[in-house]
């Protein structure tokens, strides 16, 4: 049996020996992982440079606001449009073509106006009628009324024909309704000119109900912003309850824990039971009934389901796989029911260390915080990066006779280049936001090092928060004469030692975690490219890389948030602690296995309990359902959008709260199970324990023996 006990710890790691010095967190420790902070300083020079760079090239305005074809803006002071603020498009229809998508510009000439068109016009009609000086504002600046019809439609000097709009994000999108001179014949609508030519404008029309469609989105957010005006205070009503019912849960867990767990473990044993039970009575209902005795192999696979639950072999199958299940819980309850109770006990012994340690459960907002300034730094990046493209002209002219139709040029010049004479009917115009300089060429390598900066920094952010709890929840089980031995502000004495010695040890961390993120993208990437390939080994690999990345990511999750919880107890580097972790843990998996469904269950109903309280209660309130505060509810468009609003506040909010939690309780198991190696109970090597971990285990301190 010892050779055995010898040989499991061979493979899985040295327990820890008695260190007579060791009182907790070792506060006389050194910085670790060096190297990897040098690394983070300079990731963060390069990246603030790059920040830099793109701010001083970047225009956001070029997202912000419409630009029309020579990529001048609309509406901007200081420009030639500055009283032009609207976007009109000479035939929207243009814009869903998938061109757009690929150079970010709709193929249709385009020129900012005053004000969108508010009447229905075609050129021929106005060509020749004092409503001419109104349709020339919407033609191309300079046009002059000197060409032929065919000329000016051919050109794109003027659009072919104006419908009201309404402007929307200071562009004009057609509105629908019914005009004088449209006619409807059959599915394809026409318009009749002053010369009795009719036109066939079927793709304007389905442009205009597309059009429509985005004014009623329109409408939709403005609405739902006046519902916000309206409930905005309701709203933080409601978060603040669930931020009470959330302190409330973790406090009453500290007595409640065990109730629930073995409630819930009963409820479960009687579903299945039931089940059994309910699967032999349909079992029985079924014999001597007519085609019951068909077996599944000879019936085959039927696309109605219903008709399998007329089989009795289909309730046999059910019974056996219920009882099954039965068994196995019923064998898992009985092995591992001490396992369950330490488990308890460890998420009751979290209760109290949160409720001696009461700033944790504040600093989740520190986390959001930093995230929000990581997420706002990286946003503001990329747009940047991407707006940071010169206005790029080319020659349109005609393909056949010129020679240099779709070459760069510049429209200052091009007037009286050698370009204008060997194209005597082209034009300089503006063609999309691009660049050819050394710059331009990187744009991609510098968004992915945004990208990958951006996931370093928040992983970053994460590994100090869970430093940080780990090591005032380890102060506070290492403390031998709780809450007495406990350090004064444990939780910024934690904060302090990770930045000073550890910053190495969590960057390190956060690169690998960083990387197998960054490369995930890039799958995901691939993937989207590729699925316009029919190539099914090419997407079977893919489904593959992406399902290996993703359990890749979740390993490491868990290796690094029990390594930074030993780098908060000993100050070692990231590998001794990531190594010593796992190979503590794999000395005591069925524990880990446990403690871990436990807590998960807990979690889950704590956090359904809450938002489901917090929604019912919203539900009842903005619905004018309670009677007692019936006329305190606000006149609301949507109810559902407070109601939805504090849902998901409500569940962010306990997610916060039960994170902190669940730190608590790995820190504790982690330390737990440390506590059982190290010591052995005597006056020399007592247990820093509670009382009910002690009692469950059978385990006593011995008192030193009197002099």
């Amino acid at each position: 049996m010892g050779g055995d006990r010898q040989h499991y710890y061979g493979k899985h790691g040295t327990p820890q020996k008695y260190d007579p010095t060791f009182k907790g967190p070792i506060y006389n420790r050194g910085c670790t992982d060096i190297i990897c902070c040098v690394f983070l300083l300079l990731a963060i020079v390069g990246y603030v440079a790059v920040g830099i760079i793109a701010w001083t090239h970047g225009d956001p305005r070029k997202v912000i606001y419409p630009t029309d074809s020579r990529g001048e803006f609309c509406g901007q002071k200081g420009t030639k449009n500055a009283n032009k603020p609207f976007l009109f498009y000479f035939n929207i229809v243009k814009c869903a073509s998938p061109l757009v998508l690929l150079e970010f510009q709709c193929p249709t000439p385009q020129i900012c106006v005053e004000k969108c068109p508010n009447r229905y016009l075609t050129y021929l009609n106005a060509r020749s009628s004092p409503d001419f000086e109104y349709y020339k504002q919407f033609c191309v600046p300079g046009f002059q009324n000197n060409k032929g019809v065919a000329e000016v439609l051919r050109d794109g000097d003027c659009p072919p024909v104006l419908t009201p709009s309404t402007p929307l994000a200071q562009r004009c999108f057609p509105a629908i309704h019914a005009h004088k001179g449209v006619l409807m014949v059959g599915n394809a609508t026409t318009y009749e000119d002053g010369d009795g030519v009719r036109k066939n404008i079927t793709e304007l029309v389905e442009g205009a109900k597309k059009a429509n469609g985005v004014l009623e989105a329109r409408q939709l957010a403005m609405r739902i912003f006046e519902d916000y005006t309206v409930s905005w205070y309701w709203i933080v009503i409601g978060l603040v309850i669930a931020m009470a019912m959330s302190l409330l849960f973790i406090v009453l867990l500290r007595f409640l824990a065990g109730i629930m767990v073995w409630v819930m473990i009963v409820m479960v044993i009687l579903v299945l039971g039931y089940g059994i039970f309910h699967c032999y009575m349909e079992y029985a209902r079924l014999r001597g009934e007519a085609g019951s005795d068909i077996s599944l192999v000879d019936l085959g696979f039927q696309t109605d389901l219903r008709v399998y639950l007329h089989l009795r072999q289909t309730w046999m199958a059910f019974m056996i796989i219920l009882s099954i299940l039965e068994v196995i819980i019923i064998l898992l309850l009985i092995f591992l029911r001490k396992r369950i109770l330490i488990a308890i006990a460890l998420i009751k012994e979290a209760s109290r260390a949160v409720g001696y340690v009461m700033c944790s459960l504040l600093y989740p907002l520190v986390t959001f915080f930093l995230l929000c300034l990581c997420i706002a730094y990286w946003a503001s990046t990329a747009v940047f990066l991407s707006t940071s493209n010169e206005a790029i002209y080319k020659i349109f002219g005609d393909v056949n006779t010129c020679p240099v139709n779709g070459k760069t040029c510049s429209p200052e010049t091009f007037p009286s280049s050698n370009e204008s004479r060997l194209c005597p009917g082209a034009h300089c115009q503006f063609a999309f936001y691009g660049g050819e300089s050394a710059y331009h060429r990187a744009l991609l390598g510098l968004q992915i090092f945004n990208a990958f900066m951006f996931f370093w920094l928040a992983n970053f952010v994460l590994a100090l928060g869970q430093v940080t709890l780990a090591g005032a929840f380890a102060s506070y089980y290492w403390a031998l004469n709780k809450p007495d031995d406990l350090p004064a502000f444990p939780l910024f004495s934690s904060f302090s030692r990770a930045l000073r010695y550890h910053t190495g040890s969590l960057a390190f961390g956060a690169l690998i975690l960083a990387i197998v993120q960054i490369i995930r993208v890039m799958l995901e990437y691939l993937d989207q490219r590729l699925k316009a390939a029919d190539n099914k080994f090419a997407k079977f690999l893919m489904t593959c890389l992406k399902c290996c990345f993703w359990c890749l990511e979740k390993f490491i999750r868990f290796l690094n948030r029990n390594a930074y919880i030993m780098i908060a107890i000993y100050g070692t580097n990231f590998c001794t602690s990531a190594k010593n972790a796992f190979f503590l843990l794999m000395r005591n998996i069925i524990r880990v296995a446990v403690l871990d469904k436990v807590t998960d269950f807990l979690f889950l109903l704590g956090k359904l309990l809450i938002v489901g309280s917090v929604g019912i209660l919203a539900f009842f309130f903005f619905t004018h359902r309670i009677r007692i505060i019936q006329d305190t509810a606000p006149p609301l468009n949507y109810y559902w959008v407070p109601i939805l609003t504090v849902i998901i506040g409500s569940y962010m909010i306990a997610h916060g709260f039960f994170s902190v939690y669940g730190m608590c309780v790995d820190t504790l198991f982690l330390c737990f199970l440390e506590d059982l190696e190290r010591n052995d109970g005597s006056a020399e090597r007592p247990y820093f324990m509670s009382s009910n971990l002690k009692k469950l285990l059978n385990k006593t301190n011995k008192k030193p023996a009197e002099s």
